[in-house]
């Protein structure tokens, strides 16, 4: 968009605004919406498409609803032009009727979203509306529909090679401090204080990815702490009195907690991206540093176990063992490791390294997991071997010690749920 499109926009959407506010009602926003998808001139449609988003944001849950669902349900395909289009395209392949079949395919709703993404600004009002989307639109056929168009459109402008992967320290800008204390969804900021701990030493580090479009706002973050050995404990690596290692003297970067920022990007994943891109810095910092872990939950234990009919472990060991045959062996309908965390993981090509026992006393940690916590290991020389094995046999890959753990817990179903 030129400087001039950009100033000569903002004035005539002052005068459009004043004449609204001058007593002319505003069109219902599925009306316009309409009507942008049928400018020409880049003013106005810029002009138009700024009201849009002006006047979603001001809706309520039941008029946002109704925009959403009028897009839904009056800007879908239409399955008999869509038919039409791939006859005649395979009756006479051509650029032309391939254009015809891909514009046939393509909801309208999906250059209405274009449209809006002109606007400067527009990026993160529109992951706004996604989120708003999964919250109200779960379990109606045509909303989840809509949602495919938007993962669709997300998917590309949040490739990998348009993010921009910034260290976070304590002298980051404070609106981008408060963010991080915010979006934490693993360990809970406590205060200003507790975040210090986590960014000042120089034995921690924290990382997030950002979009241009969205210089404010962090997509995903991860903390990292330096340490000789794995870490055993979360408490351990947390505590305000622990002694900060020399960061030349680490061997180990533990990562100890990821946190989406953003609820509108769910199921766009940078998880996979930020840990990898993350270990290379790192290693080319700091050479001593040649393992690379993670020290993270395991938020499903505990209802698997009950599903199981099994009692909860009574020593420290038993936790371990009952956490080791539910990480290699429990399995969800799709033959997926049940666990969340650990198809994350393990699809990321990581391996199942350690059972750390008593490594999340929190009534939070003993709730979800009695405790035990769970070392993946990327071992970046393997990673892309293990992903493979993953992706193409589900094959879950573990340490020895590991595999020797799941083998001694008691046998329990573990049938497909």
């Amino acid at each position: 968009m030129s400087l001039l499109a950009d100033l000569l926009s903002t004035v005539f959407d002052r005068r459009y605004r004043a004449l609204t506010q001058a007593g002319r009602p505003q069109r219902p926003l599925a009306e316009q919406a309409r009507d942008l998808l049928g400018t020409a001139g880049e003013v106005s449609g810029l002009t138009l498409a700024r009201d849009i988003l002006a006047g979603y944001a001001a809706l309520e849950d039941a008029g946002k609803l109704g925009f959403l669902r009028d897009l839904a349900q009056e800007m879908t395909i239409d399955p008999e032009l869509v038919r039409s289009a791939l006859d005649a395209y395979e009756k006479a392949p051509s650029k032309a009727s391939y254009r015809g079949f891909m514009e046939a395919a393509e909801p309208r709703r999906q250059e209405v979203i274009r449209r809006l993404n002109r606007v400067p600004g527009a990026t993160g009002a529109l992951v706004a509306m996604r989120a708003d989307l999964l919250r109200l639109g779960q379990g109606d056929a045509g909303l989840e529909a809509l949602d495919l168009d938007f993962r669709h459109l997300f998917a590309s402008w949040f490739n990998h090679g348009f993010l921009v992967l910034r260290p976070i320290s304590w002298e980051s800008p404070a609106h981008i401090l408060e963010k991080i204390i915010t979006y934490e969804a693993v360990h809970a900021i406590d205060s200003w204080q507790d975040l210090r701990r986590r960014l000042q030493p120089e034995d921690r580090r924290c990382f997030a990815f950002f979009h241009p479009a969205m210089p404010d706002e962090p997509l995903i973050f991860v903390e990292v702490a330096l340490t000789r050995g794995i870490a055993g404990s979360i408490q351990t690596l947390l505590a305000e009195d622990r002694e900060v290692l020399q960061a030349d003297q680490a061997d180990t970067a533990v990562f100890y907690s990821i946190s989406n920022c953003q609820a509108g990007l769910a199921g766009i994943s940078f998880g996979n991206s930020l840990i990898k891109q993350v270990a290379a810095d790192l290693a080319a910092e700091l050479p001593g540093v040649t393992r690379f872990v993670t020290l993270s939950p395991i938020p499903a234990l505990t209802r698997w176990a009950a599903q199981e009919g099994l009692a909860a472990p009574q020593t420290p060991q038993a936790a371990r063992a009952l956490a080791a045959r539910y990480l290699l062996q429990a399995k969800d309908r799709a033959g997926r490791p049940f666990d969340p965390v650990a198809r994350f993981h393990l699809g990321n090509g990581a391996q199942v390294q350690a059972v750390q026992a008593e490594a999340d006393v929190s009534a939070k940690g003993r709730a979800q997991s009695f405790g035990v916590m769970v070392n993946y290991l990327y071992d970046l020389p393997r990673v892309s071997q293990n992903h493979e094995s993953y992706a193409t046999k589900r094959e879950v890959v573990a340490s020895a010690e590991v595999a020797a753990l799941a083998k001694s817990a008691p046998l329990a179903q573990t049938s497909e749920r």
